[in-house]
């Protein structure tokens, strides 16, 4: 597997395929292995590019001074791009990837042409059921022993949860892995930065902004991201405004659609870019 040093982190990455530029992000706790069924179905159309974030996967920082906010990621990404030669592309985000990828076509939108979130949303503060997700969230990085990797029935509980379909056992393997191995400074900082209230009301003000097309998907039983608050946050582009349906709701489906039904996503991300490329933008 390639490498690539980032602003003195190696960054682990993939590039597959043909064609017009796709960049997978991954979501919290998480890495870039989870988009590869969605991958092995777009590559004969699309170049495919997946990366670990700086601190998950096998992206680990060597130094402490790494910082792990949404702006530093998408600085990332730049130079990453910048690396690889790529002078434009369309951003894949899952989760909390969507919101990155977002930040990222704001911040450059010279080379980023589109943006799909993947169970992504948001917009909507409500503080005590962010103070709970913190607290949870705090406590899921803290106490991570190791050894759990060993026993087969986290693997198996990991394979269902917040899923409707349940995952295959390797891909409960690999979340509980990615769980176990993240930079627990990174996967605090990355939590407690991106929930801020200022952060939740930015995603708005940046949608608003966005002058690259739009689309979000959503799973109907997403307990993470409700499509209550994908719907919120699509409310406020320029495509949603004049009319056009840009948010696409998948029935019984979790957080990980592109897990759960990955031939109706690639479908679907197949027919957004080719509409995008066919449709003059809105400004």
């Amino acid at each position: 597997m390639p490498v690539i040093n980032i602003r003195d982190v190696p960054h682990t990455y993939d590039l597959v395929g043909k064609g017009s530029v796709l960049v997978f992000l991954h979501g919290w706790l998480l890495s870039r292995h989870y988009w590869q069924p969605l991958i092995d179905l777009l590559k004969a159309d699309f170049t495919c590019l997946s990366y670990d974030l700086r601190g998950f996967g096998a992206s680990q920082p060597t130094v402490k001074t790494a910082e792990f906010t949404l702006d530093s990621y998408a600085e990332d990404l730049a130079e990453l791009l910048a690396h690889l030669g790529i002078a434009n592309c369309w951003l894949v985000g899952h989760s909390l990837g969507g919101s990155l990828a977002l930040l990222a076509a704001a911040q450059y939108p010279e080379r980023v042409v589109g943006v799909i979130g993947v169970n992504a949303g948001g917009g909507i503060y409500l503080q005590p059921e962010f103070d709970r997700f913190r607290q949870v969230g705090v406590q899921l990085v803290r106490l991570r022993p190791r050894w759990l990797e060993f026993l087969p029935f986290w693997g198996w509980l990991f394979a269902r949860g917040s899923v409707v379909k349940p995952l295959d056992t390797q891909w409960g393997k690999q979340r509980l892995q990615d769980w176990l191995y993240a930079c627990p400074h990174a996967a605090q900082e990355t939590l407690l930065t991106s929930t801020t209230e200022a952060e939740v009301h930015r995603l708005p003000q940046i949608v608003s902004n966005l002058s690259q097309p739009l689309y979000l998907l959503g799973g109907q039983r997403d307990e993470i991201m409700p499509c209550l608050y994908v719907r919120h946050l699509a409310s406020f582009h320029a495509q949603f405004r004049a009319g056009e349906e840009i948010v696409w709701e998948l029935p019984n489906c979790g957080h990980f659609a592109m897990l759960e039904y990955p031939e109706l996503v690639a479908q679907r991300v197949r027919l957004w870019v080719n509409q995008a490329m066919a449709t003059p933008q809105i400004a």
